[in-house]
């Protein structure tokens, strides 16, 4: 199984591994000569000046000895088919049989900004700019504007504006986006060449520029240095930045720069990317270009560059702050973490960055219901989620999420889309109905980790993940990588089970009940079980039937009850009475409790009865 961040360099490989049938699909009209295929051209015509090897280490490069071309089977897809790098490893993709995460996910709208008027540097930005040691030839490559004294920095990709920021023409000034509320990227993809599969990113404009002149391709983050949001333009150029092998980031030699490299490094892949240690007593790459450094001394800093130390291997220091946390927490005293829908619970209970939440209850007691309550809390405390629900495709599960965040039975159509805008910058849906490989999932969990930067992972349930339910081996080895992902990625991962058959749904699952391996509940950081009243329930029914008045013990008792029977990192176990709202499927924690709204619309009023 191949991960599915696969780079240009390992998509190469895999082709390299079924070179003939890649020359068969490209080049039909060639012929296998020894062990070579020969055809006459990249056109692919028939004849003998182009040669792929077929065998050996050299599997897969081949040459065209008329035009001096050469290169891999990546470059030849390309190249055959004329389409950009990009798209050549989307249709090797689709060759091999490598798919695409399959996600759901309501696409943000963002606003396209006016095409700045401006026009090519001729006078003060020109002179400014060279001044910084930045000739013409860059300042076009990039599509440099001026406006007076005004740079204009337009962010472009795929030849369509994103994105502008302009800044004054003198040292110290600061860019700023012309129009709020735009898709972050990237600024300069315009410079990069298609066949690229190396890339500098820096953390500014001139600096990409200077980095380009230097004789190396360069992109630059939008909001310069630091981690957090100002790295979230990732998430949207997480598909074109596939197509490199190596991503050098130089950032600022100071303490932001490096909380940007390591953020990046997280975020892109730290297999592919490299951290340029720009010299002192140099801040930035234009630093360097002004000092007279040549593309030369440029080349000979990336080779230098090293990827980040083993994120295993810290000094204790660096858990100082955290100890001191752990002694006097912040926020009042709570720590940080994903509260539940109910306060008694929450103070003794919550969901916590690097933990797996394993969650277990009989068929029909509300374990999928639950597990909706716990989602939209969590969205309504701007949570980013992903829930991979294998039992019920995606519009079916969504519709009851629907009525748990609207607090009602049937929102109105406004309502329904107010509640999809709601949430589409934070839920996302591993599309899959049946049975899903449990590698598979962690793979899709690791790159919407990276990518979207999810903080919270749902399985609803272990028996669709593909493991036989007598091979106790491969649910441990599958919950020994969930807690690992969880760690890695600081991510709460909640973990849907059923429990062992029971006989009488009277009594409550406990701790040990949970069915498979005894490594699920030993290995979970926290163990939370739901159990429906049934005697509750059988005692309504009877009555109803009846049409007398059921007992007062049932009539005023809780519908469900859920219980902590492991929390490895608090200090108690609680339990819970809950109240059911068939209506809303939300639990409450008291009788006489209305569902709550968690998305407001002035139709709400409407809408209440």
């Amino acid at each position: 199984m191949t991960a599915l961040l696969e780079t240009p360099r390992q998509l190469a490989y895999l082709l390299a591994s079924r070179v003939e049938d890649v020359c068969r699909e490209l080049l039909p009209a060639g012929k296998r000569e020894g062990h070579e295929w020969r055809v006459g051209s990249v056109h692919g015509e028939s004849g003998k000046s182009m040669g792929v090897h077929l065998v050996g280490e050299k599997a897969g490069v081949w040459s065209d000895f008329a035009s001096g071309d050469s290169g891999d089977l990546l470059d030849l897809w390309a190249q055959v088919r004329r389409v950009p790098l990009g798209e050549a490893m989307g249709q090797a993709r689709q060759f091999l049989g490598l798919a695409a995460p399959a996600f759901v996910n309501t696409a943000k709208a963002y606003n396209r900004p006016k095409r700045p008027q401006c026009a090519t540097p001729k006078s003060a930005v020109r002179d400014y700019l060279a001044g910084r040691g930045l000739a013409d030839d860059s300042l076009k490559a990039y599509a440099i504007g001026e406006r007076g004294r005004t740079i204009v920095f337009p962010f472009l990709r795929d030849g369509e504006l994103l994105m502008a920021k302009e800044r004054e023409a003198v040292d110290g000034a600061k860019p700023k986006p012309t129009e709020s509320d735009c898709e972050k990227t990237a600024f300069g993809w315009q410079a990069i060449p298609e066949t690229a599969r190396e890339i500098v990113i820096t953390e500014g404009e001139i600096d990409a520029m200077s980095s380009w002149q230097m004789g190396f391709p360069a992109l630059s983050v939008p909001f310069g240095g630091g981690g957090g949001n100002k790295q979230d333009w990732v998430e949207n150029d997480f598909d074109h930045l596939a197509r490199f092998d190596v991503i050098y980031l130089a950032m600022d030699n100071d303490g932001p720069g490096r909380e940007a490299a390591h953020e990046l490094s997280k975020r892109i892949g730290p297999e592919r990317c490299r951290i340029v240690n720009i010299p002192a007593p140099f801040k930035d790459a234009n630093d360097l270009l002004r000092d007279g450094c040549t593309g030369e001394d440029f080349h000979l800093l990336l080779k230098k560059a090293r990827s980040l130390d083993p994120d295993e291997l810290k000094s204790a220091v660096e858990y100082t702050d955290a100890i001191i946390a752990e002694f006097y927490p912040a926020n009042g005293g709570c720590e940080i973490a994903l509260e539940t829908p109910w306060q008694k619970f929450t103070e003794k209970f919550r969901f916590r960055p690097g933990e797996l939440v394993v969650l277990q209850g009989i068929n029909g007691h509300g374990k999928t219901e639950i597990a909706g309550n716990f989602v939209v809390h969590g969205i309504g405390h701007g949570a980013r989620i992903c829930v991979a629900s294998m039992e019920f495709k995606p519009a079916k599960w969504l519709k009851r999420l629907t009525r748990q965040a609207a607090g009602i039975e049937r929102p109105s159509e406004h309502y329904i889309r107010d509640i999809a805008n709601w949430w589409a910058s934070n839920l996302w849906v591993f599309d899959v109905t049946g049975k899903a490989k449990s590698e598979r999932l962690l793979q899709v969990f690791r790159y919407a980790a990276r990518r979207y930067q999810i903080g919270f992972f749902v399985i609803d349930n272990l028996a669709k993940c593909g493991i036989d339910e007598d091979d106790y081996t491969g649910q441990k080895n599958f919950i020994d990588g969930l807690t690992d992902f969880a760690k890695e990625y600081d991510a709460t991962v909640l973990l849907v089970c059923h429990p062992r058959k029971v006989e009488d749904e009277n009594r409550a699952p406990g701790k040990m009940d949970v069915k498979g391996t005894g490594a699920i509940t030993d290995m979970a950081d926290s163990v939370l079980s739901i159990w429906r009243n049934k005697p509750k329930h059988d005692a309504l029914e009877k009555a109803a039937t009846q049409q007398v008045a059921p007992p007062p013990e049932h009539a005023l008792a809780p519908d469900a009850v859920l219980t902590c029977f492991k929390q490895r990192n608090g200090e108690d176990e609680p339990k819970i009475a809950l109240w059911f709202d068939r209506a809303s499927h939300q639990f409450l924690e008291r009788s006489s409790q209305r569902p709550r709204k968690y998305v407001q619309t002035k139709l709400n009023e409407m809408e209440a009865a």
